[in-house]
């Protein structure tokens, strides 16, 4: 007679038998995801940010269908991007920090973003895995920067999600540098320009400059008039490979380098080299994979959304951006976290 001391944990109920619980998780992650962008679109954090409200004042002012209304609002409390009390809704700490316009740390572009743009060319990612090619406006023989630069409300939105996904690297950066020792700095690829501003703000001694494409200018020149920089902010337009690099005593190059294939980084880097005095500094910032390729899943997920997004781009490790600087002739280069999975390389001249 068989032996049942010998069944399998799977067999016994034993704890250590595997679970789908994680896989299902992952796997329809993008319904909480798509509630979460479509709350975004629908301003509800902001309209909340005014004040708490009912399900059914909520469905009047965002015109919501009755049939969606509570389920909608509450699986955004089951997700804890809402809380609800006595029937009237609010936002969290978090949503009301980041998510309400009319806050100051605003970074609801990165999201509007995302579902725009990066929400349907995400459905292709197998096509991108089979052919290496991008699955934007590309697809169809556009410039996806073309189609972005050449739409000033679209180039707005996109530059503020730059601003959104940027904001707290460069509040870490104007922590974490020794700036006391420098009088000058110019971002590459300013964008809206809250690097810039973060970093003039918390340094008051420091003269700055945005440095990207002319059709940037505006944009870079209202936001930084908003923040009352523009007596030490500066803007400098021009295009980083086809145009010398300004000069300064440090450059910023943050979530540029990953946009571009193997050449275009040891360019811009060699360019940036040029472009600083002895003693200059280098700080290049990006979702900066660990060594291992083990735990920076946001830093590997960007590697493939740059696969959705450019021809040749990819995220990269520290190991990688060291070895690529060094190459260009930057000295004392070091690695330090900043926030979430973002971490900057530091190269002296």
């Amino acid at each position: 007679m068989e032996n049942r001391s010998t069944a399998l944990p799977s067999e016994t109920g034993n704890a250590s038998a595997p679970s789908a619980e994680k896989l299902l998780q992952l796997a329809m992650g993008f319904w909480g995801s798509k509630a979460l962008l479509s709350a975004v679109e629908l301003d509800l954090f902001t309209v909340l940010g005014r004040g708490p409200r009912n399900a059914t004042q909520l469905m009047e002012e965002l015109r919501l269908h009755p049939r969606s209304t509570l389920d909608f609002l509450d699986a955004l409390v089951a997700l804890g991007v809402l809380d609800r009390d006595d029937g009237f809704y609010r936002n969290t700490a978090e949503t009301g920090a980041f998510l309400d316009k009319a806050k100051p740390g605003f970074m609801g572009g990165l999201l509007v973003m995302a579902n725009n743009r990066l929400y349907p060319f995400w459905g292709s990612l197998t096509e991108a895995l089979r052919t290496g090619q991008p699955q934007n406006e590309a697809k169809q023989g556009g410039n996806p920067f073309d189609a972005i630069y050449r739409d000033e409300p679209v180039l707005r939105e996109f530059l503020g999600a730059m601003s959104g996904v940027s904001l707290g690297a460069a509040k870490a950066i104007a922590q974490k540098f020794p700036w006391q020792n420098y009088r000058s700095f110019v971002d590459v690829g300013a964008a809206q320009g809250a690097l810039v501003a973060e970093i003039a703000r918390t340094h008051e001694h420091l003269e700055g400059i945005g440095f990207d494409l002319p059709v940037v200018g505006p944009v870079f020149n209202d936001y930084i008039a908003a923040n009352g920089l523009k007596d030490r902010i500066h803007f400098h337009p021009g295009d980083f490979f086809n145009d010398a690099l300004p000069s300064a005593d440090v450059l910023v190059m943050g979530h540029i380098l990953h946009d571009w294939n193997l050449e275009q980084k040891r360019e811009l880097l060699a360019k940036s080299y040029e472009a600083l005095p002895d003693g200059g500094c280098l700080i290049v910032y990006d979702a900066v994979i660990d060594d291992e390729r083990r735990r920076n899943a946001f830093g590997l997920l960007m590697s493939l959304n740059m696969l959705i997004e450019t021809p040749g781009g990819f995220d990269y490790t520290a190991s990688q951006c060291r070895e690529w600087m060094t190459e260009a002739g930057f000295r004392e280069v070091r690695v330090e976290p900043l926030v979430g999975p973002d971490s900057m390389v530091i190269g002296v001249r």
